[in-house]
């Protein structure tokens, strides 16, 4: 019995494997996640809009910042943990209900960044581009100055990967996860909020946890 268990084990890993590998090409055009249940991604499930999952690593990745500010320009990967770095724990939560609790997340607090820029008159919100070609948000300017969201670039102990929207993420603590914009590229600032890609698909733009869905009670605490 003990010999047959090791041998389940040990192919059970090579199935899982090859599971995995044949669910690639499908999950990186699922915009739902729900072919990621797989438990490969540490409860989270994969989501993308694009049929190709964008790639920059640490010396390709580059962060415009424009729009409303003193100072435009690009920041890479090193000039972003060289900047103070802030730790959370908070709960991941999807609006379609699923919920990662307690993840550990670091990275530049979002209004340090704005205070490094210099943020002009005028300036109401924040527009991100992800540099997938397509994904969208926007947060007041209120709103992208609270100390739980993120320029994250740490997650789960590590750097944020690629499938997670690494190497560098937004993450909006008390909003659901369709505000949490993937493979950030493009910080603007704004003089309204502009709707993301989700929000001119019907979403909620303002997607407090416990609010936009009226199923969920506030994770983020």
């Amino acid at each position: 019995m003990a010999a047959l268990g090791a041998v389940g084990v040990v192919t059970g890993r090579r199935i899982q494997g090859a599971f995995e590998n044949f669910l690639a090409p499908i999950q990186s055009r699922d915009p739902t996640g729900l072919t990621s249940l797989v438990p490969d991604g540490g409860g989270f499930r994969f989501y993308s809009v694009t049929s190709t999952i964008p790639s920059r690593n640490a010396v390709t990745y580059r962060l415009t910042v424009g729009g409303l500010v003193d100072r435009p320009g690009t920041l890479t990967l090193d000039n972003l943990r060289a900047m103070p770095q802030t730790q959370l724990v908070r709960d991941f939560q999807c609006v379609t209900g699923w919920r990662v609790p307690k993840v550990h997340w670091a990275g530049v607090r979002l209004s340090d960044l704005l205070d490094r820029v210099g943020v002009r008159p005028g300036a109401t919100a924040v527009r991100f581009t992800s540099f997938d070609g397509e994904y969208t948000e926007s947060l007041t300017l209120a709103q992208a100055r609270r100390p739980d969201v993120l320029v994250a670039l740490d997650m789960l102990g590590k750097p944020v990967t690629r499938d997670h929207g690494g190497p560098v993420r937004l993450y909006v603590a008390p909003m659901y996860g369709y505000k949490s914009c993937k493979w950030l590229g493009g910080i603007e600032l704004t003089g309204k909020v502009e709707p993301g890609y989700w929000e001119q698909n019907g979403y909620d733009v303002d997607a407090w946890v416990g609010h936009s869905n009226g199923r969920d009670d506030d994770a983020t605490s």
